[in-house]
């Protein structure tokens, strides 16, 4: 039986990968340190329905102060998704929790993994932010990155780490750039569940610049069929992959289909650009497409429909 370890597993992207872990017959111990980056009620919400399954294990604790070499001694496979997420908080001030937990965790991990004999696959959850307003659209993964915002550069300099304990120690690694994932369990700073919160309660729904920025939405099970087929494709070690949802969409475009999902006309606010926000992104998924066999599953109109429900359910 596979042995995982998610980082970040009670996070929007890791507790779902948890779970497709778990409904795979695989053991996972769950690595979260449960900070206050938004409400901690919500991640313990994401995982408590996994609590009793007896393939899980959870650690509450930060990266850089776990006993790696122990934890990582028969484990087959990591998911590295712990982060700190979130372009807009990270200039001034806020910017030390990024180095800490996006660079220095990662060194941390990278360091212990290079010892690790059984291990056959560290995923890292890199972000399409290290591109920033790239030239070329759509964006292939030889293009060179250019972040535009604080995280973009620490997001950056972890996936650079990863390739260095690859190329100087054999660090089976595998990079996944991921293009705004959306769906249940969404973080409440993420665009799609402001929308949908403030629809929800009436409020007018805030827009940043003048709501022609383009985006590649990708969905959550989309997300995690990428993450497990990454750790297994023999070709994808040393190798970075593009992880986007198939289609490039205006944020007004996008804001017309909850209209239509929700059924009843929305109020919106347009505010200032926010700073370190790329104009456009989209995602040249040939590269996941032919390695990965990944394959988009799931339309933008019908991943928003399954998030419209879960906030529902989540704030009624």
């Amino acid at each position: 039986m596979a042995k995982s370890i998610v980082t970040g597993a009670a996070g929007f992207i890791g507790s779902h990968l948890v779970e497709a872990l778990l409904k795979r017959g695989e053991e996972v111990i769950a690595v979260d340190e449960f900070n206050d980056y938004y409400d901690p009620r919500l991640k313990r919400k994401n995982i408590a329905h996994l609590q009793n399954h007896p393939g899980f294990q959870l650690i509450a604790g930060d990266i850089q102060f776990l006993d790696w070499q122990t934890l990582l001694l028969d484990v087959d496979f990591v998911y590295h998704q712990a982060a700190q997420a979130g372009v807009r908080a990270s200039w001034g001030q806020g910017f030390r929790a990024y180095t800490e937990r996006n660079i220095n965790a990662t060194q941390v991990l990278l360091e212990a993994a290079k010892d690790a004999k059984h291990l056959k696959r560290l995923v890292f959850a890199s972000s399409s932010s290290v591109y920033g307003d790239a030239e070329t659209l759509p964006t292939h993964e030889e293009i060179c990155p250019k972040p535009v915002s604080p995280y973009g550069i620490t997001k950056l300099g972890a996936e650079q780490l990863c390739g260095l304990y690859h190329k100087n120690f054999g660090v089976p690694f595998v990079a996944l750039r991921y293009f705004t994932v959306y769906g249940p369990r969404q973080r409440p700073d993420m665009a799609f569940h402001k929308f949908f919160k403030a629809v929800l309660f009436d409020e007018a729904i805030p827009i940043y610049g003048d709501g022609k920025q383009t985006r590649d939405f990708t969905f959550i099970s989309d997300a995690v069929a990428a993450n497990l087929a990454a750790a297994t494709v023999p070709e994808a070690v040393g190798e970075i992959f593009n992880i986007g949802g198939g289609s490039r969409v205006a944020l007004a475009k996008v804001l017309d289909t909850i209209a239509e999902i929700i059924e009843y006309p929305i109020k919106r606010k347009y505010i200032e650009k926010a700073m370190g926000d790329a104009r456009h992104t989209a995602a040249n998924v040939s590269k996941a497409r032919k390695l990965l066999d990944y394959q988009p599953q799931v339309s933008l109109r019908e991943g928003l429909t399954q998030e419209w429900y879960w906030i529902k359910s989540l704030y009624t």
